[in-house]
């Protein structure tokens, strides 16, 4: 085996073992996230997003775009937008929980504008784009339906067999069970869909580039490739302890009736959000801490569902995209005042 790249410092980049196998993994958090997108990745740092989409050749233009399964040949589009955060502007938004929620909903405005350049980039240049109002209602429905499948749905099950618990503890354990089983079952019903093969591939091409850069090195596909598709800030692994949160939040509200259950399984959503997040960004600066990594684990397998393995083309994609915004800005480099504000998953 060849030797491993080695950070400036040295000290930067390791080994795996455990849940990481024998992939590099930088030891150090860098201020940067992003999101596959489809036949790209969208990065974002302290100032600037930008989206790297591969764009189908000549030949592959066609009516409704590339079949699911299909690689785009073409050349690689980026496009970069600048970034102010709400929290910048409001000292009482950065509060911790609170800073959670609001950085997960400019993550999420984020996410839906890079998946509608993704989309309409894989179009011919002649067929209409995707409108701004249809991703902001698909982006509402998406959300009802998670809070519909996640929260609701289980609590609903639960008090179907209430009278049988007999026993507030009883009811929140065997509802925070059927809402991680959902869960889980969704992850593993997303990881067989075919459709979206090459999206899990750009997202492990995402965590890598994200990691090599953590680690110092210079942004190649070579050097990327050798790092872990799996990341301790990935939001498959944020939303696995938003599950188990919920379990801990709901526990005191005991046992009301049915339609005050259905109430605070929606009202508490935010706050379990918040709470998921403080933990998240917690696990990902002390992820050299032996328990910390412990506790990571079993979001870190999930990773595994939700990524794939990239081929050199991808992490060129992702590469690009880390480039765009490194062009503009130094994550890394940025001082405490210009992070402010800077609350993202990779």
């Amino acid at each position: 085996m060849p030797d491993a790249p080695r950070s400036s410092d040295g000290a930067n980049v390791a080994l795996g073992d455990g849940a990481f196998g024998d992939a590099l993994v930088a030891q150090r958090d860098a201020p940067v996230g992003g999101q596959a997108v489809l036949e790209g990745v969208m990065m974002r740092g302290i100032s600037t997003w930008a989206v790297a989409v591969r764009k189908p050749a000549p030949e592959q233009l066609r009516p409704g775009g590339l079949e699911p399964e299909e690689a785009a040949l073409g050349e690689i589009e980026v496009v970069s937008h600048p970034l102010t955060s709400v929290l910048k502007k409001h000292r009482v938004l950065r509060l911790p929980l609170i800073r959670g929620v609001v950085a997960l909903g400019e993550s999420l405005s984020i996410g839906f504008k890079a998946l509608g350049i993704s989309a309409n980039a894989q179009l011919p240049e002649d067929e209409k784009e995707i409108s701004g109002g249809v991703w902001a209602g698909t982006v509402v429905l998406a959300l009802l339906m998670a809070v519909g499948l996640f929260f609701v749905i289980p609590v609903g099950l639960t008090s179907l067999v209430k009278d049988q618990l007999h026993s507030s503890l009883l009811f929140w354990l065997v509802e925070g069970l059927i809402r991680t089983a959902i869960f889980l079952g969704y992850l593993v019903l997303l990881s067989r869909l075919r459709d979206l093969r090459r999206v899990f591939e750009y997202h492990g091409a995402e965590h890598k580039t994200i990691s090599c850069y953590e680690a110092g090195l210079p942004l190649t596909p070579e050097n990327a490739q050798r790092f872990s598709r799996l990341h301790p800030r990935c939001g498959t692994s944020f939303l696995l302890v938003v599950m188990i949160v919920a379990i801990f939040v709901f526990a005191p509200i005991g046992l009301p009736a049915w339609y005050w259950l259905v109430l605070t399984r929606i009202v508490g959503v935010p706050l379990i959000a918040g709470i998921s997040f403080e933990l998240i960004k917690f696990a990902g600066k002390n992820r050299r801490r032996g328990w910390v990594r412990a506790v990571m684990y079993p979001g870190l397998m999930l990773q595994k569902l939700t990524t794939r393995e990239p081929d050199f083309a991808q992490l060129a994609v992702a590469i690009a995209a880390m480039d765009a915004v490194l062009a503009l800005e130094n994550p890394m480099g940025a001082s405490e005042e210009e992070r402010v504000g800077m609350e993202v998953v990779a």
